[in-house]
């Protein structure tokens, strides 16, 4: 967890702080950088412009600011200028680039076991992503949410992470495998071929959801590569993978959340455990299991934020005291002499030495 924090700070720009719009798995931008490259351009080059440590990428526990992604497609859109360009990640993925649900889907008994395993577990790959696979009709169904709305970004998404899925069925099923149809949210592009090209399928554009949708007899055939025991391993490292992002994730919407309100008062568990869906017991019970508390996390809160007031030299420590949602600027002074060893004027005087 300590590199990956340093990762996240070399990205990030804030010492220790993880993007609180998502996160990615790190390796995953091994296909973005093989897909511009694939185009003409430098991938280092590209990486150091979005601030991405090369550590990072061979970290295969790192992860990523979701941000990172969007940036990413956007310069990748302005540097390349081809709308189908994301279609190409599926000549740029390796089941290590998805890390341990790369292995766990070539282990797969059927393509559908294996759709069902990425919409287990898909929040490893990407917080902000949701994948939804369904019997649809006299097919299976997977869908994509990017989880970017309407934003212009979506489309490239959606190509990039369809692509790829369709390149894995074709991996286990064989290479002339084609979907029965294909659903796209974008408008239809000014030269569809390149799409017709790459799905073989009859597309339709301007769809509530991005989907495709596989016939049974495709989704539900034994797959020569299927392996039980070895998908069941993979299941169980992916189920302590989930767990620990989703606890990792509960400190950081705790911590969001006191943030947002700090001002006026510090909010209580049970205000928080509702903001975040839960019971007080169900939110005190997962951080006990992290070795946390409620307050614990306040307080770390608290002193991060206070940490980096101090080092502003046009905040008063009594405007701090307020951000801070203290009532009185002696408790403040208690509570960082408590948190750091001494007062907050005593800190300041150090880091502005």
């Amino acid at each position: 967890m300590g590199a990956n924090r340093m990762t996240m700070a070399a990205v990030a720009g804030e010492e220790g702080k993880m993007d609180d719009a998502g996160s990615t798995l790190a390796t995953v931008w091994w296909v973005m950088l093989r897909l511009i490259e694939k185009h003409g351009i430098d991938p280092e080059q590209f990486r150091e412009t979005l601030g991405i440590a090369p550590e990072a990428l061979r970290d295969v526990d790192a992860r990523l600011p979701a941000r990172l992604a969007d940036a990413g497609f956007e310069l990748a859109a302005a540097q390349i200028g081809d709308e189908a360009f994301a279609l190409r990640a599926a000549e740029c993925w390796h089941p290590s680039h998805l890390g341990t649900i790369g292995y766990a889907w070539l282990s797969s008994r059927t393509l559908h076991t294996g759709l069902k395993r990425i919409e287990r577990f898909s929040r490893i790959l990407g917080s902000r992503v949701r994948y939804r696979c369904s019997e649809d009709g006299d097919g299976v169904r997977l869908s994509f949410d990017h989880g970017r709305g309407d934003a212009t970004i979506g489309p490239l998404f959606a190509d990039f992470s369809l692509s790829i899925l369709i390149a894995m069925c074709r991996v286990n099923a064989g290479k002339r495998l084609c979907p029965v149809g294909v659903d796209l949210r974008r408008p239809q592009p000014a030269n569809p071929q390149p799409w017709r090209d790459f799905f073989g399928c009859p597309i339709a554009y301007g769809q509530v959801a991005d989907s495709f949708l596989l016939s049974s007899e495709v989704a539900n055939a034994p797959l020569s590569s299927s392996n039980i025991p070895l998908a069941n391993t993979f299941d169980a490292i992916l189920v302590e993978q989930l767990a620990a992002l989703i606890d990792d994730d509960i400190v950081s919407r705790c911590k969001a959340h006191v943030l947002q309100h700090l001002t006026s008062g510090t909010p209580s568990a049970q205000e928080v455990a509702r903001a975040l869906g839960l019971s007080q017991r169900s939110l005190q019970r997962r951080l006990a299991a992290l070795g946390l508390t409620f307050q614990g996390v306040v307080d770390e809160t608290r002193h991060e934020l206070a940490r980096r007031y101090l080092d502003d030299p046009g905040k008063s420590v009594t405007e701090i005291t307020f951000l801070l949602g203290f009532s009185e600027q002696s408790a403040f002074t208690r509570a960082f002499r408590r948190w750091s060893g001494m007062a907050p004027s005593i800190y300041r005087g150090l880091q502005l030495a």
